[in-house]
């Protein structure tokens, strides 16, 4: 119980607060094995006395994750193992086996709970940087990928949360395009048209590059930078290949 208490506090900042509190509190109270609500919010009150509670650290965009994909995985009204599988595999991945099982064991009660996604996304779209967000969008759409079959509903939530997260239109496009293989997904990519000039092409090449470049989630430490590098290899694919369809140099 102490290491797992000890993990929110440390790893948590403005998301210990506000309606995502409310949800880790929760999801911990739902526990069978020992974990209480009286324990985390113990964790909240020695956080806050140190004054860390309104500042982003990398745990908050980890929980941001964990509730954000609760929303995805149960928008088609069922919960497929193979979503759970990945956003295990992806945690796995990003913060080591321990960790994962902490945020996994977390997620397990975000995920029996009812969540306001306006609220949710409202509280983190104040406290986290605009790259950040983006990367939360990229990661949902691997969530609904992960069944090899994205459903209508599942695009429309993700849709939604982009929205909330104050997100435009045409980065939403360009992340779905990493998703699908179509005919204009690299021109969806870079945020242009087929009717773009070559000129148009490069601009929109440095753009979205200096949009994507992994430096701009330093801040949430190197378990996030993985993420970033794949986004923006998609990106230079995605110059490349269109490039070599013009049969530019």
């Amino acid at each position: 119980m102490g290491n797992f208490t000890k993990w929110l506090g440390a790893g948590l900042g403005f998301t210990l607060g506000g309606p995502i509190g409310s949800i880790i509190g929760f999801a911990v109270g739902s526990f069978v094995d020992g974990f209480s609500k009286e324990d985390v919010l113990r964790e909240f009150q020695e956080a806050q006395t140190k004054g860390t509670t309104r500042k982003t650290q990398s745990g908050d965009f980890e929980i941001s994750l964990l509730i954000l994909a609760s929303v995805v995985i149960k928008a088609d009204g069922k919960v497929d193992q193979r979503e759970l599988d990945f956003v295990r595999s992806q945690f796995v991945g990003m913060y080591g086996k321990e960790r994962a099982n902490h945020a996994f064991k977390l997620f397990s009660g975000i995920i029996k709970k009812d969540i306001s996604t306006h609220q949710v996304c409202v509280q983190i779209r104040q406290h986290m940087p605009h790259a950040s967000r983006l990367q939360l969008v990229h990661f949902l759409f691997g969530i609904a990928k992960a069944d090899e079959f994205v459903t209508e509903v599942e695009v429309n939530e993700i849709k939604k949360i982009a929205g909330y997260l104050n997100i435009n239109q045409y980065d939403y496009e360009s992340i779905k395009a990493m998703f699908y293989d179509a005919s204009d997904s690299a021109y969806k990519m870079l945020e242009i048209t087929k009717s773009a000039t070559d000129d148009e092409l490069k601009k929109a090449y440095r753009k979205m590059a200096k949009k994507y470049h992994p430096d701009k989630l330093q801040g949430l430490g190197p378990e996030h930078i993985k993420g970033a590098e794949e986004k923006f290899l998609q990106i230079q694919n995605a110059y490349e290949k269109i490039k070599k369809e013009r049969e530019i140099n």
